[in-house]
């Protein structure tokens, strides 16, 4: 049974020996958060919860599943304990605005959190993960007193939240969408309507659920362009200040069902349906989607760390069993004489497998860290020239989508690593596989993902924001160029980024005579682009850990991922070049005309 051992040291030396996060607080005006012990100690205390709360109730959540009954969901054993552990704790709350109850921390703290969650209980990570999107949406473009009356209760986690999108007849395609919102006599909507596929869409963790429904109104315009959202409470709260939590009658929101999934079990996955339900406006009119997109890059982003988290609960289980597992012998000869036989750590194949796991596991969470920095000055700091928000833009989707398939693959790992003890589910590292396979389809599925990236945040700036993030990858590069520990990784990085930039002129150039070119090479690049970022960021740590660690054990260790990574992984982006240069003319098939 893997139990989570959650990477403080790592986390520790990412946020501080390289990204030097209390420095950053400090320039953002953040004084009370720039303690090195404050955050060591959030970090550790974190990790204490997910490994001794969350971890134990992993395996057993995922054998037991939701129970449905009635329109009622009642979540497995221990999630409801954990649950409130968590909010009394103060977890549910952390990088919240103080104004509404928060503890206001920085987004890069808060993401430390939720890893070791998701790592250690995916399931049940879910249920808390979703209702920060909701309140990064309210506190985007919610009113005033939207915000008073649900921000409290859900930043207190009192309170849980959901995003409502999907609909039978129509996924990612959001014009579609039928779900009907009618004016009332006061500052209130009826929304009628059923919705597919809604995370914590009913449970027995929290007083009330907070749906945001994206609905159509009767003269609204057809397709994205006519979509409004609107914040939906599961029971009317009519003042959410009161002793009681202002609950106060049912909303006729109901749960139709709960879908019986391949992963994820112990997190409900919901129909939920709405009839003449009361809603508040959310935003403008016709607007919703615009509103929506502050909560889905919120989750796009949570996707991608649950989709290395997973993956390195995997990767402890594949590690522990390689030193212990005894079959054969070394091929330079025995390394355990002692032994009837070698543990199999000694093997090239599967020091191979172990190796990609802790190279993309790394790589993905320095990326994510990154990321969460550029969240931290995106709040605190000056963002007037647009150029903090264009970065995340850009990196948004690769986050989601390379993370997640980086994860999976490491998941897979795990499994064929274990051989055929990997593949029955007493060992449980079949669930990280289950869990982590949903990490590439929700929140708009990696296709729509590499669509996004090469489509909308590349080329429809003609490349300027990519250029940018290309410009500082080759700035480190000719740095060291002539380094001796890292001058040959330095040289190919820079070659990479020249190739990268050629590339997308090249793609750009195909795309006016036959749109499909977009599509055809969305993925590769995307994984392409994926490939560069993440040895760009595995080099600055194996720099930083020459420069600001004293530990010797871990500044071997960055090097070793780092010469791995440039060795075995990074050459993956041959292949997808050639893929991407291949186009769209092999995908012509006559078995597909309609």
């Amino acid at each position: 049974m893997p139990q989570y051992q959650a990477p403080v040291e790592d986390i520790q030396f990412i946020l501080h020996d390289w990204l030097k996060v209390t420095d950053l607080y400090r320039q953002l005006g953040q004084h009370e958060s720039a303690d090195k012990d404050l955050v060591n100690a959030i970090i550790e205390e974190s990790a204490k919860f997910a490994e001794t709360q969350l971890s134990p109730i992993n395996h057993s959540g995922d054998q037991t599943g939701c129970h449905f009954s009635e329109g009622q969901v009642t979540c497995p054993q221990g999630f409801k304990e954990a649950y409130k552990n968590y909010c009394d704790a103060g977890w549910a709350s952390l990088r919240f605005s103080p104004e509404y109850g928060g503890q206001g921390l920085p987004p890069s703290v808060a993401v430390a959190a939720a890893e070791m969650n998701a790592a250690a209980n995916t399931s049940w990570s879910m249920y808390p993960g979703l209702t920060h999107g909701v309140v990064s949406a309210l506190s985007t473009h919610g009113s005033k007193p939207l915000k008073q009356r649900y921000l409290p209760n859900l930043i207190q986690g009192r309170w849980t939240g959901t995003m409502c999108l999907t609909e039978a007849h129509c996924g990612s395609d959001l014009g579609l969408l039928k779900t009907k919102a009618v004016a009332n006599d006061d500052d209130s909507y009826a929304i009628t309507g059923s919705k597919i596929f809604i995370s914590a869409g009913e449970h027995d963790l929290s007083d009330n659920i907070i749906h945001l429904v994206l609905a159509r109104l009767p003269d609204a315009p057809k397709g994205t362009k006519g979509i409004s959202l609107f914040v939906v409470p599961k029971i009317l709260d009519d003042n959410a200040a009161s002793p009681n939590n202002g609950l106060a009658s049912d909303n006729q929101v109901t749960c139709g069902s709960i879908e019986h999934k391949m992963g994820i079990k112990a997190s409900a996955t919901c129909v939920i349906n709405f009839e003449q339900s009361t809603g508040y406006l959310v935003g403008d009119i016709n607007n919703g989607l615009s509103c929506m997109f502050t909560m889905m890059n919120s989750a796009r982003l949570a996707t991608g760390i649950q989709g290395y988290a997973i993956a390195d609960l995997s990767r402890s289980a594949s590690l522990d069993y390689a030193k212990e597992r005894l079959q054969m012998r070394s091929l330079t000869g025995p390394k355990a004489p002692d032994q009837a036989a070698d543990p199999i750590i000694v093997h090239p194949d599967v020091k191979r497998m172990l190796l990609s796991q802790k190279a993309l596991i790394e790589g993905c969470r320095g990326l994510a860290y990154y990321v969460a920095t550029l969240l931290d000055r995106a709040k605190f700091g000056d963002d007037s020239d647009g150029k903090i928000e264009k970065r995340l833009s850009l990196l948004t989707p690769i986050c989601k989508a390379f993370m997640s398939e980086a994860g999976f693959e490491s998941a897979n790992h795990a499994v064929q690593l274990l051989g055929g003890h990997g593949y029955i589910s007493e060992s449980e590292v079949e669930q990280q596989v289950r869990d982590s396979r949903i990490t590439m389809i929700y929140e708009g599925t990696n296709g729509i993902q590499a669509l996004d990236l090469l489509g909308r945040k590349i080329l429809r700036d003609n490349g300027a924001t990519l250029a940018e993030w290309i410009a500082d990858i080759q700035k480190l590069a000719t740095e060291q160029s002539d380094s001796t520990l890292f001058g040959t990784i330095a040289k190919d990085l820079n070659k990479l980024c020249s190739d990268w930039l050629q590339l997308t002129q090249s793609i750009g150039a195909s795309a006016q005579k036959n749109a499909d070119e977009v599509g055809a090479a969305a993925f590769d690049y995307l994984m392409y682009s994926g490939y560069i970022s993440v040895a760009y960021i595995l080099l600055q740590m194996a720099i930083a850990a020459q420069q600001n660690s004293s530990n010797e054990r871990l500044k071997t260790s960055k090097m070793q991922v780092l010469n791995f990574y440039h060795q075995k992984i990074l050459p993956r982006t041959k292949t997808h070049k050639a893929l991407i240069l291949a186009g769209n003319k092999s995908l012509d098939c006559v078995d597909f005309e309609l």
